[in-house]
Parts: structure tokens; C-alpha cells; sequence
């Protein structure tokens, strides 16, 4: 069966580290691409790639100032992706709790 190409949707855009990254360093402000280079310290055609197909599913948003480019995150464009981890972060929450019961048990029974 054939994958669906990463520039279909925003989930499996993110399924590339590299593009999460570049998000991460994209996390509320916008960027000139030079800068994200810079922070990134990856070569400008790698960050250009990421940074298109991050655009192309709109993830990302991209604003002109001469010739200069700025990025920003569309965040309302990764609730699906949130919307999907909500039930695993409860799943994870439930695990914490039990395991902050457990530690707390044993740190009791050492005490005494």
C-alpha cells in the first residue's frame, strides 16, 4: 500500500522530527528564515523544505516583508492533532496519578 504523502495533512507532516522541530522553534513568534537557519543550525534549503511542506498543510504561515520571508505557527491547524492526543493524555495523566500513589506508599513505609 502506498503512503500518503506528507504534504496531505498535518499529521503526517509532524510525523517527521525535523518538522516538529522546526515548529517548536516556531512557538509563538514569527521568524525570518535566516533566523530559523541560525537556530536550527541546519543549511537554508533543509529548513526552506521543511518549512514548505509545513505551509503547504498549513501549519505554518508565511508573511512577506520586501524580500524577506517570516513563518509563524497556524495553531488553530494542529487541534486535530490535539483533538486525537486527548484521550492519551488522560491515559497518561491516570498512569502519573497511580504512580505519584505508588511512590508516595513507599516513601511511608520507609519513613516508619
Amino acid at each position: 500500500m502506498a503512503r500518503t504523502p506528507t504534504t496531505h495533512d498535518p499529521f503526517n507532516a509532524v510525523a517527521e522530527p525535523k518538522r516538529r522541530q522546526v515548529l517548536e522553534v516556531l512557538t509563538g513568534k514569527e521568524l525570518p528564515v535566516n533566523e530559523i537557519v541560525a537556530l536550527l543550525g541546519w543549511s537554508q534549503p533543509v529548513v526552506s523544505k521543511h518549512l514548505g511542506v509545513l505551509k503547504k498543510v498549513g501549519l505554518v504561515s508565511e508573511r512577506r516583508v520586501g524580500r524577506q520571508k517570516f513563518y509563524r505557527v497556524n495553531a488553530e491547524q494542529l487541534k486535530p492533532i490535539r483533538d486525537w492526543l486527548t484521550p492519551f493524555e488522560r491515559h497518561w495523566q491516570d498512569s502519573f496519578d497511580r504512580l505519584d500513589k505508588v511512590l508516595e506508599d513507599m516513601k511511608g513505609k520507609r519513613d516508619t
